[in-house]
């Protein structure tokens, strides 16, 4: 068995315009399952692009609330074949009983009774529109799996200064626990968290963003209703559809900086519809 890669070589047959022609040379986005075993117990499969497998099992490990640090991990070893992460702990630890598919894309997966914040997040930094809407751009550029082959998602962590993470997967939710595993590995503590996903934000994605301590999330794309409500909750500002000059703002918009109508600033609605 050779060790899968996060690109696969295809030959197919394209139509366009009336014409069809054969492609040699394509290229798509690798799919794998990917076990996880702690403390040489099996725990779970990911359906998932099969890179950077380190900072998914840490990332994945940490968003469970199974482990606060590095220090709490003895062995972290993919496999040769790259279809198994083994963690071995200093301490024990009980499996969950019960695992639930999260809403949407492909193989995500959590626990029942996964740690959610309980402590708002409060920091009070204010970015202007520009700012943010510029780092949407970013993450844009930086989708280097995309570019290739389409159909991946990919989210980013800045500081509102600099790239601090950036991670690419054919699942959203993998890309949070893959930015969560780089912050733990890499021990990097920013004190300001912007983060930015080109996936749909589902609860159980606003709750690992609100692991990974995040005051403002970005989507490409739209939120549930069930996010906006743990967004409101746990003090996260949540914007949606963000591309270009226009988003739409959703919870907590003091923490960016654009002026708001008369009529918003008296009836504070639910929905902050914005164009820069």
């Amino acid at each position: 068995m050779t060790k899968p890669t996060s690109v696969q070589p295809v030959r197919y047959v394209q139509y366009r315009n009336g014409v069809t022609s054969l492609v040699e040379e394509g290229r798509v986005i690798s799919e794998a399952s990917v076990s996880l075993t702690v403390n040489g117990i099996f725990w779970l499969s990911w359906m998932c692009t099969p890179m950077e497998l380190e900072d998914l099992a840490v990332g994945f490990l940490f968003n469970e609330g199974i482990i606060q640090s590095i220090q709490e991990i003895e062995i972290l070893r993919p496999c040769n074949h790259g279809d198994n992460v083994d963690v071995w702990l200093n301490h024990p630890v009980e499996k969950p009983l019960h695992w639930r598919k999260t809403s949407g894309c492909t193989g995500g997966m959590t626990s029942e009774t996964a740690q959610q914040r309980t402590q708002p997040i409060t920091n009070g930094d204010v970015f202007p529109a520009e700012k943010l809407l510029g780092w949407m751009e970013q993450l844009f550029d930086s989708q280097t799996l995309y570019r290739q082959t389409r159909g991946v998602h990919c989210s980013m962590l800045t500081d509102g200064e600099a790239i601090m993470a950036i991670a690419e997967d054919i699942g959203r939710h993998n890309t949070l626990d893959k930015i969560a595993g780089k912050l733990i590995r890499q021990s990097l503590q920013p004190t300001r968290r912007i983060l930015l996903t080109t996936g749909r934000i589902s609860s159980e994605m606003l709750q690992k963003a609100a692991r990974i301590g995040a005051a403002i999330l970005i989507s490409r794309t739209s939120p549930t209703s069930l996010s906006i409500q743990l967004a409101e909750q746990y003090g996260i500002t949540l914007i949606g559809y963000a591309r270009r000059n226009q988003f739409n703002l959703y919870t907590h918009p003091q923490r960016v900086g654009i002026t708001f109508p008369e009529s918003i600033t008296e009836q504070q609605p639910s929905v902050y519809p914005v164009s820069a």
